[in-house]
């Protein structure tokens, strides 16, 4: 078995030599003359072998993983347009109005790119598992393996509860449910284990890594929850693994758009960011959000497709005075730059983002839910686009987690624990300090609601709206076209019926019809 591994690892990489480099920002070189034997000994080489582990991190956003965190939440929504654009089967009035079923798409498509980068980090490990590498750096290879397969698991622990839990590629049997707990157990399990296995440095070498900070965040991440995932919180462990990532070269960036400029890679507040490229499948927000029009007023040439829109609750909490407002938030009249006049759109209207969506008579669907016109609504402005770009994906890497939320995490925790607010208190104030310019706006002594509010100006866009309003106990409350309060049960998506269908085994989740 050794020699099979050994000899099919070279044509496994070539196959995806092309499509895999630019994630891992690699100079191109070939490789098809170099000895199976030698193979995977070198750095670039290395990076070839796991590429596409990073890959799978593209489905993470602006993908429906993203929409199902905020538009479930009170962040996002994708209208229904006039004349029924973006109805889609109903899918995202059902996020919204928290109608959603076991066959809603948006649910299988995140279940399916779950498992999907799950496979393909359990493939590769299996690969490298047997490969003749130097003993040191297969342990880091095979750390970092685990490390983003560990998140993957995170994220349906996150949202499903309850799923398969699988490590070994080479099994055929049908994998039967484990517990949110059992999933909780292995991902810490699994962090504890490799982090002192990773890399700690902050580099360009290390840019796009699962490294040391990634493993620690990851963890803090998985301690801030665990009072609702396993019903026992553990706030000192968030302290404890922020503060290994804090003693860490990472910086909070003095201008906050440095970590969404279309170069963004040069960011050191970015600790784990799912990589974007225009040639390999690049950042498609700008197709996703923004008005058939709007590339003119953006100085580009580009079709877009109009469609996710910020709920106008969320636009309304952020002070006019700061920046990160207009920051995130593509708002007001769009401009012709070849002739000053506000662009009309094909109903003859103003092309102006109001903040507020007005249901057009008539077109009502279910509840409160109906048709709106094509410019309403503050679109995603969070990440620079990139004046001049023609048919193309953006560059613009995102985020999967970053110092600031680090910095919040830790905040958090040390509020729910009742210790140090003067050091709770200092990390927010550094946040606003950074978005404000000024310490104009510093609070003498923050609250747990005043740091809710934080990580919502701080966040927006960023796949965390769910997740917090779950964790302080927002989430079924009656929302923005949504008067009354959800069933308990929806805290939790539901197993895909998909999913059922080719794996028996699997178990519904509760409150759901059983399979």
């Amino acid at each position: 078995m050794k020699k099979i591994y050994k000899f099919t690892l070279i044509p496994f990489v070539l196959g995806l030599m092309a499509m895999m480099f630019a994630c891992t920002n690699l100079d191109e070189t070939v490789y098809d003359t170099i000895p199976a034997d030698q193979f995977g000994k070198k750095p670039a080489e290395i990076n070839a072998i796991i590429a596409p582990i990073y890959k799978t991190l593209k489905n993470v956003w602006p993908s429906d993983i993203f929409l199902l965190s905020e538009q479930s939440g009170d962040m996002a929504m994708t209208p229904t347009r006039v004349g029924g654009d973006w109805w889609d089967g109903g899918v995202h009035m059902e996020m919204k109005l928290h109608t959603w079923e076991p066959r809603n798409g948006l649910i299988r498509n995140s279940w399916d790119n779950c498992m999907s980068g799950i496979t393909t980090c359990n493939q590769i490990y299996a690969t490298i598992e047997v490969s003749e590498m130097d003993a040191d750096l297969k342990e880091q290879t095979l750390a970092e393996i685990r490390g983003i397969r560990a998140y993957w698991y995170y994220i349906l622990i996150d949202y499903f509860g309850n799923a398969p839990l699988v490590s070994d590629y080479e099994s055929t049997e049908l994998p039967g449910m484990s517990t949110r707990q059992q999933l909780y157990d292995f991902v810490v399990s699994e962090l504890n284990e490799i982090k002192d296995q990773l890399r700690d440095d902050v580099s360009d070498e290390s840019y796009g890594k699962f490294t040391r900070g990634a493993a620690y965040t990851l963890l803090a991440r998985m301690y801030l929850n665990a009072g609702v995932w396993t019903g026992t919180p553990n706030w000192q462990g968030v302290v404890d693994a922020c503060d290994e990532v804090m003693e860490l070269d990472y910086i909070i960036e003095p201008v906050w758009k440095t970590s969404f400029e279309v170069n963004n890679q040069v960011s050191r507040e970015i600790i784990l960011p799912a990589a974007f490229g225009k040639a390999d499948g690049g950042n498609h927000m700008h197709y996703r959000t923004l008005h058939y029009l709007d590339p003119i007023a953006l100085g580009m040439n580009i079709g877009t497709w109009n469609g996710v829109s910020a709920q106008p609750d969320y636009v309304k909490q952020f002070d006019d005075a700061d920046p990160r407002k207009e920051g995130s938030f593509l708002m007001g009249p769009m401009i012709n730059p070849a002739t000053g006049e506000v662009l009309v759109t094909g109903h003859g209207r103003d092309l102006n983002h109001t903040v507020d969506f007005n249901i057009i008579p008539g077109t009502e669907r279910e509840g409160m839910w109906g048709e709106v016109n094509q410019e309403e609504g503050a679109r995603v402005n969070k990440w620079v686009y990139e004046k001049g770009l023609s048919n193309s994906d953006q560059e613009n890497d995102f985020a999967i987690f970053r110092l600031a939320d680090v910095y919040l995490m830790k905040a958090e925790a040390l509020l729910r624990l009742g210790q140090n607010n003067a050091e709770a208190t200092s990390l927010i104030n550094e946040i606003r300090e950074r978005a404000f310019g000024s310490d104009d706006y510093n609070y003498e002594s923050v609250t747990l609601d005043e740091l809710y509010l934080e990580r919502r100006l701080e966040l927006a866009w960023e796949n965390s709206n769910r997740q917090d309003m779950i964790r302080f106990g927002n989430f079924l409350k009656p929302g923005y076209l949504r008067p009354q309060t959800s069933p308990e049960h929806l805290l939790l998506f539901p197993i895909p019926e998909t999913a059922w269908e080719t794996n028996n085994n699997l178990v519904q989740n509760p409150g759901y019809p059983a399979f």
